[in-house]
């Protein structure tokens, strides 16, 4: 798995990560990606999330209707911008991922987890055994 020091992250990536900022809607690297693999954690590498989890929502942002393991995923109530959401950080690092949301596929649990792009990285199906993670291709 590849780490990577907090000091590292982009102005952008830190904004989101560490600041708890958004992405703009449908100009993220993820939004519409298809491609069979995995969504891990920036910053610690942590397995987060999988392609065959991961819907067109129609928001702008990557959404998948759960984690790999909800373990991995801390909520904390977010009452930010006159709102009340859910917010979800990664376990590993505390990183801001975005927000959980109860308007998911109601065949898959109804839930919408809809990430920032910035806060996770996507490890290509052809690639997870070289990166470390042969032990979730059974999820793709």
């Amino acid at each position: 798995m590849k780490k990577r020091d907090k000091s590292t992250l982009t102005p952008w990536e830190k904004h989101i990560t560490q600041e708890k900022g958004t992405e703009p809607p449908f100009q993220n690297a993820y939004w519409n990606h298809k491609e069979k693999g995995i969504y891990v954690d920036i910053v610690t590498g942590e397995p987060l999330f999988t392609s065959n989890d991961k819907f067109d929502s129609g928001c702008g942002w990557p959404s998948f209707t759960k984690p790999i393991k909800s373990e991995k995923i801390n909520h904390h109530a977010d009452y930010s911008h006159g709102m009340v959401r859910t917010e979800v950080t990664s376990q590993s690092s505390n990183n801001h991922l975005g927000h959980v949301f109860d308007d998911g596929p109601k065949e898959h649990g109804g839930k919408r987890y809809c990430i920032n792009s910035a806060a996770i990285r996507f490890v290509p199906k052809k690639d997870m055994v070289e990166e470390g993670y042969g032990d979730y291709l059974d999820l793709i």
